[in-house]
């Protein structure tokens, strides 16, 4: 038997890991999350919008600079389930999860050019982590798309 939610499409998005001079991974804790769990940057692709078009938009949207250089596209689309608690909860009940396609950027201004307050925000806090680490951050549900990013991304830092 299958669920329902097998049926929904993924909503296409762009993931961003955006890295410092140091190595360093830009995190944010949710506002609409209740755990401390922590994410890179992410946002869905508009109609017609290109996936590089639509990260550098929800780079200012998120962390409110843009003050970045592309590093690396990743050529594959990478897919994530939401948890069964979540189906019909976000994204308007849509979609079953995301299809996304990430994009390695490094950071290229100064920590006072980021600023999470933006017209829409999306985060509460952020820093710097390092790769080691970040995973173990990750809401359970994404840690293996996050695996795969610091395994086949930051090779090229």
């Amino acid at each position: 038997m299958t669920s329902s939610h097998e049926n929904l499409p993924y909503r296409p998005c762009a993931g961003l890991m955006v890295a410092n001079s140091e190595g360093k991974i830009f995190v944010g804790t949710r506002i609409d999350m209740e755990a401390e769990h922590w994410q890179m940057p992410q946002g869905g692709i508009d109609d017609g919008e290109s996936p590089l078009t639509a990260a550098k938009r929800e780079l200012l949207e998120e962390i409110g600079t843009d003050k970045v250089e592309l590093v690396h596209e990743l050529e594959e689309w990478l897919t994530y389930d939401l948890p069964e608690h979540l189906i019909g909860k976000v994204w308007k009940g849509k979609y079953r999860g995301q299809k996304q396609k990430w994009f390695l950027f490094r950071f290229t201004g100064s920590d006072s050019d980021i600023s999470i307050e933006t017209e829409h925000p999306e985060f509460s806090a952020w820093k710097w982590t390092d790769t080691n680490s970040l995973v173990d951050q990750i809401v359970p549900f994404k840690r293996e798309i996050y695996a795969h990013l610091v395994k086949t991304l930051t090779s090229f830092l």
